[in-house]
């Protein structure tokens, strides 16, 4: 689904430009952690073997690989960025699929920033600069579940770049990646639980921004009810036991024009909610 959505995103703003010297720099760092405390030293002891750090106090990631190009009055950069943060960092299995994920937008930016320098003209600074960077952030940290999200923005020329959202939910016990639509029987299930709520939620929002005008639920872009299979889902919390929220996320183009921006909204778990999920994964939400 990442990968689907990047892609998509990144053509909508596609276009070329030409070969140059490169300079390249590639980065990781961690950018977080906790200093060990001082030793006693009227009481010294062996050194204790240091302890894997738990997630609060575990290092996040953030890796970036950029170039910079000096041919043509213009110039031109490549500019890339991947993190995920501590939580993340302390599950290795799920920090080595986030690694993976991040080396096929990088190998991918990499080619079409080539082609693009392949065809356009040398001056022409529109195309010759490219930016791809994304963040996950924990949403909420279950006792079984992580759940996360991410934000997005890609830039591959033309007048705007674009930005988005996408979710994953950790379980510790499979020590798998969930999407979190997919802890659902179907979209359609999905849908009939939460579609009429996030549509008023979606068609008064529009309305605001639109300068008041009233949109029923049924008709066709921008004015439609956006089905679930156009969104990006989140798990939540507020207690950090069970799911007991849910955020729906309108991408940019998705709901309206560009320039209306993205939407996003919050709905409660409710019965309806718990008989739409698969049998095994009710336990983990509860109704708010």
């Amino acid at each position: 689904m990442l990968k689907q959505m990047l892609a998509g995103a990144a053509m909508i703003a596609l276009t070329a430009c030409s070969a140059a010297e490169e300079f390249s720099e590639d980065v990781a760092e961690e950018t977080s952690g906790q200093a060990p405390g001082a030793p006693d030293i009227a009481n010294p002891e062996p050194p204790a073997p240091p302890e894997t750090p738990d997630a609060s106090t575990q290092a996040g990631v953030k890796y970036e690989n950029n170039t910079e190009t000096n041919d043509g009055d213009e110039g031109g950069s490549r500019e890339f960025s991947y993190s995920w943060p501590g939580e993340v960092a302390a599950i290795p299995a799920l920090a080595a699929e986030l690694e993976t994920q991040r080396d096929k937008e990088l190998a991918q930016q990499k080619t079409w920033w080539e082609e693009a320098r392949a065809d356009c003209p040398p001056v022409s600074a529109s195309c010759s600069n490219f930016s791809f960077e994304l963040g996950w952030q924990v949403v909420a940290d279950l006792p079984r579940y992580l759940s996360l999200s991410s934000g997005f923005y890609i830039y591959t020329g033309g007048a705007h770049g674009n930005s988005g959202r996408s979710s994953l939910v950790w379980d510790r016990e499979e020590e798998t990646s969930i999407e979190p639509k997919a802890m659902f029987a179907s979209l359609d299930a999905l849908d009939a639980a939460i579609s009429e709520t996030a549509c008023a939620m979606l068609n008064k929002e529009r309305s605001k921004r639109r300068g008041g005008d009233s949109y029923g639920s049924e008709g066709e872009w921008p004015n439609q009810c956006v089905t679930m299979n156009e969104t990006v889902l989140f798990v939540g919390s507020s207690g950090g036991d069970k799911f007991d929220r849910l955020g729906v996320y309108y991408a940019p183009y998705i709901a309206g024009a560009y320039a209306e921006g993205d939407f996003e909204f919050t709905l409660p778990v409710t019965p309806a909610v718990i008989d739409a999920l698969k049998p095994e994964y009710r336990g983990a939400f509860a109704v708010k």
